[in-house]
């Protein structure tokens, strides 16, 4: 059975797409769609960690529904951990 959302992805630009989720009440991973397996190299040390995909979820199963427009580039903002509105940075004086 499928159960599908609607989700906002951004493969080569952002679209909505309607997409499969993981069964909630699913035994092996308890609605999480897989678990991660850790592992090592030979020595035994660790090396990483890949995620390991539930039968009861196909994460590949997407259909793109509505390509989304871009942003223009005059309201795209950059964030740089300040107020964007005050000249040097913070200010202390009321906004009055």
């Amino acid at each position: 059975m499928i159960r599908l959302r609607i989700k906002v992805v951004c493969w080569s630009r952002p679209a909505l797409a309607l997409t499969d989720t993981p069964r909630p009440n699913c035994p092996q991973c308890q609605g999480e769609g897989g678990h991660h397996h850790d592992y090592g190299d030979h020595n035994g040390e660790y090396a990483g960690t890949e995620w390991i995909s539930c039968p009861c979820w196909d994460e590949n199963r997407c259909r793109i529904l509505l390509p989304l427009p871009h942003r223009p580039r005059w309201l795209r903002r950059r964030h740089t951990g300040r107020d964007p509105w005050a000249p040097g940075g913070y200010s202390n004086e009321p906004p009055f």
